[in-house]
C-alpha cells in the first residue's frame, strides 16, 4: 500500500519535470537565431555613363538598282545573289548585234563624208565649190559622228557593269530573258557602313551633338555592341510626331548587321568618372526608396542610398556607402535590418548543391 502511494505521488512530479524541460527547449529554440546565407561584393569605383535608349532602322547609304540601257536578249550573267562585286565589274552581257550593225553603218557614213570633204579641200579651183555645200557637208559630218558615238555607246552598254562596290542583293533576270530598256536587272547594296535612322523627342535636341557616341545592339539575345556615332541631326521637328531625325554612322565591316534591321540604340549623353559603383542587382526598392544591405560584422544593415547614372549592370551610388564596403548582391530578399548573415561564395553554393 505504501509503495502504491509513493508511486502515485512520484508520477505527477515526473510528468511536471518533463513538461518543464520541454518548455525550456522550446524557449531555447525560439531564442536561437539562424544565419541567412548571402552573396556579397566589394564596393568599387569606376566610370558610369548616362544613355538614352531607343530603336533605329538600319539603311544602306550606298545602294543601286542596275537597269538595262538597251533592249536585247541576255547572253550571260556573271554574278549571283550574295556575290561581292567591285565598281566597274561586268554583271551581265546583252546581245548587241543590232547595235553593232548600227555602229558599223555610222562609222561608214563618217568615212564617206570625211573623204568627200578631203576631196573638196584638195581641189585647186575653190570657186567651183559653193560655201553652202561645204557647210552642209561639215554639218552632215558632225551629225554622222554623233550617230556613231551613240551607236558605240549602245554597244558598250550591252555589257552591264556595277556602278558601286557592294553585294548583289537581288537578281531580277535569268540568262535567255529579254531585257527591256530601263528594266531592272540587279539590286546592289553596300553594307560596309550602315546608317541608323533614329527619331527622338524634341526634348532631346539640346542634348545631342555631331560625333556623339552611341551603341548598337543587333538583337535582344546578342549582347555584343557596335560603336556608332551621330552623323547628322535634322534641324527641324516633325509637327505631327514631335520628333526629329538623327542619322548614325554604323561601321559594319564584319557584316553582322543588315540593311532593314530594327536595332536597339543607346545614345551616350554624359560620363561620370571615378565614382562609386555597385551591381544593380544589389539594390532594393522599399517604400519608393533605394537601399542596400551592407555587411557589418555578422549582420547585414539596411542603408538607404542615392543613385545616379546606370550603365548595364552597374549603377552609380551618389551617397550612402563608401568604397571597400561589402554589400549583399544575392539573398537580400530574405533580409531585414540587422539580420544575422553568413557570407558564402558561388563556389560554396555549387558544392553544397552537389
Amino acid at each position: 500500500m505504501e509503495k502504491y502511494k509513493i508511486t502515485t505521488f512520484a508520477l505527477p512530479l515526473l510528468m511536471m519535470s518533463m513538461l518543464a524541460a520541454c518548455g525550456e527547449e522550446q524557449v531555447a529554440k525560439k531564442e536561437e537565431k539562424y544565419a541567412i546565407p548571402v552573396e556579397t561584393t566589394t564596393v568599387m569605383q569606376g566610370d558610369v555613363s548616362s544613355f538614352y535608349s531607343t530603336t533605329a532602322t538600319l539603311e544602306a547609304p550606298q545602294e543601286a538598282n542596275v537597269v538595262s540601257r538597251i533592249s536585247g536578249l541576255i547572253e550571260s550573267i556573271t554574278v549571283e545573289e550574295g556575290d561581292r562585286v567591285r565598281k566597274g565589274q561586268v554583271l551581265a552581257v546583252i546581245d548587241s548585234k543590232r547595235q553593232q550593225y548600227d555602229l558599223d553603218r555610222s562609222e561608214a557614213e563618217v568615212k564617206i563624208i570625211e573623204q568627200e570633204l578631203n576631196r573638196l579641200n584638195k581641189m585647186s579651183n575653190k570657186e567651183f565649190i559653193s560655201a553652202d555645200s561645204m557647210a552642209k557637208l561639215e554639218y552632215n559630218l558632225q551629225a554622222a559622228i554623233a550617230r556613231k558615238d551613240l551607236a558605240e555607246l549602245q554597244v558598250k552598254e550591252s555589257r552591264v557593269i556595277s556602278p558601286i562596290d557592294g553585294v548583289i542583293a537581288k537578281r531580277y533576270v535569268k540568262t535567255g530573258n529579254m531585257a527591256k530598256e530601263f528594266g531592272e536587272l540587279f539590286y546592289i547594296v553596300n553594307q560596309d557602313e550602315l546608317h541608323g535612322i533614329v527619331h527622338l523627342p524634341e526634348q532631346q535636341l539640346t542634348s545631342l551633338k555631331l560625333g556623339q557616341e552611341a551603341q548598337i545592339f543587333g538583337n535582344q539575345q546578342n549582347k555584343h555592341t557596335i560603336d556608332a556615332k551621330v552623323l547628322r541631326i535634322s534641324p527641324i521637328v516633325d509637327p505631327q510626331s514631335g520628333t526629329f531625325k538623327v542619322t548614325l554612322a554604323v561601321p559594319n565591316e564584319n557584316a553582322r548587321l543588315k540593311a532593314g534591321m530594327f536595332t536597339r540604340v543607346e545614345l551616350k549623353y554624359d560620363t561620370h568618372e571615378n565614382v562609386i559603383t555597385v551591381p544593380y542587382s544589389a539594390l532594393i526598392n522599399q517604400d519608393n526608396k533605394q537601399a542596400l544591405y551592407v555587411i557589418e560584422g555578422t549582420n547585414a544593415n539596411r542603408r538607404e542610398v542615392e543613385i545616379g547614372y546606370r550603365e548595364g549592370d552597374s549603377v552609380e551610388i551618389v551617397s550612402g556607402i563608401k568604397p571597400g564596403e561589402q554589400v549583399v548582391t544575392r539573398g537580400h530578399q530574405n533580409l531585414k535590418d540587422q539580420s544575422l548573415v553568413e557570407v558564402i561564395t558561388p563556389l560554396d553554393l555549387a558544392s553544397a548543391k552537389n
